[in-house]
């Protein structure tokens, strides 16, 4: 059988670079290393990035590598794949936060004391 070069390709990407990004996040988070958050902004965005070739390249094969009923195509194939988009989005928007927030605060005027 052949393989699917985009999924050999995407799944390439994920083993060699995102699975060890995603450690060093984890090890970042632990040491309250000052580039936790840069890591989180990068790891969630390349798997949503990853999971919006996978939806696409779905849709545009016309589904049909999934079960067309109802209960399995939005219960399975949208929902419980859907949470590998809904948890990358929050992470993003909560590393987006973090990183405007410390810009914030160093931009913020510094009083000289005299």
């Amino acid at each position: 059988s052949r393989s699917d070069d985009f999924t050999v390709a995407m799944e390439t990407v994920t083993a060699w670079a995102w699975g060890p990004l995603s450690f060093l996040t984890f090890l970042a988070f632990l040491r309250h290393h000052p580039a936790r958050y840069v890591l989180q902004l990068v790891v969630s965005l390349g798997q949503l990035y990853g999971d919006v070739l996978y939806f696409a390249t779905e849709a545009r094969a016309g589904w049909i590598h999934s079960d067309p009923r109802p209960f399995y195509f939005w219960g399975y194939f949208v929902g419980l794949n859907g949470v590998w988009v809904l948890v990358p989005s929050l992470l993003l928007l909560d590393a987006c936060h973090q990183l405007a927030t410390a810009q914030r605060g160093h931009d913020r005027p510094r009083h000289k004391a005299h």
